[in-house]
């Protein structure tokens, strides 16, 4: 297995690699769509939703949680799920700042 070489990069390229990495698979997407949708829920409603069995969505909620892109917080038995505002306000920031430097630089590109 090769290095990642991560340690080279700053904490903050880290994050939104990590990010972008949770984003990059359409269950994921789903279950970030249908979360803004109900707001909160269960891993059980969500496997309602979507075409994945119990564990896959568990596994996807996981990723999402350790990526910090939603939260959750022990209800009982089941742990009700939610979208993590900071963690998208990081990924706001980034495109934010990337959008504002193509305009200042009008695009001028090859």
């Amino acid at each position: 297995m090769g290095i990642t070489k991560s340690d080279k990069f700053t904490e903050k390229q880290n994050e939104l690699a990590i990010m972008a990495k949770a984003l990059g698979h359409p269950a994921r997407i789903a279950i970030i769509e249908y979360l803004l949708k109900v707001n909160a829920c269960i891993c059980g409603d969500i496997v309602g939703e979507l075409p994945l069995a119990q564990p896959t969505v568990s596994q996807h909620l996981k990723e999402l949680k350790n990526a910090g892109l939603i939260k959750g917080s022990i209800e009982g038995t089941a742990i009700c799920y939610c979208i993590d505002e900071e963690g998208f306000g990081k990924i706001k920031s980034f495109f934010d700042y990337v959008q504002d430097t193509l305009i200042e630089k009008k695009n001028n590109c090859c």
